[in-house]
């Protein structure tokens, strides 16, 4: 059974605050927290967000599926939250996990590893 994005249990004070794109959605980074390696990008809207903050694991919306996921549910690749911050416009998530196994869907560490567009070394 699928849902659709939804406001949910979310902070009152915090929804506000969110600039949502016209489908109630998010950017969520995902980001190693020790590293600062970019894992992935996914989507969220008020209730995948208030889950993510309060079960300390990272949930999205599947704009494919129209569901919830928490990720690792179903891989065993799980993120595990240790911070959560708003960007200056408050219309992306930066979400700063530990993670275990493969962050990227395709099995590789990070979604951003293999289609480098430009790469400069340092001088």
């Amino acid at each position: 059974m699928s849902t659709s994005p939804r406001s949910g249990n979310l902070d009152p004070a915090v929804a506000a605050r969110l600039k949502r794109s016209a489908d109630g959605l998010v950017p969520a980074i995902a980001q190693q927290y020790d590293t600062g390696e970019v894992l992935m990008l996914g989507w969220m809207d008020d209730e995948a967000l208030h889950r993510t903050l309060t079960t300390g694991r990272c949930t999205y919306w599947s704009r494919s599926r129209q569901e919830y996921w928490v990720k690792g549910d179903t891989s065993g690749h799980f993120q595990h939250v240790k911070s959560v911050a708003l960007d200056c416009d408050a219309d992306t998530v930066l979400v700063k996990v530990d993670q275990v196994g493969a962050a990227c869907h395709t099995g590789a560490r990070t979604c951003f590893d293999d289609d480098v567009l430009l790469r400069r070394d340092a001088d």
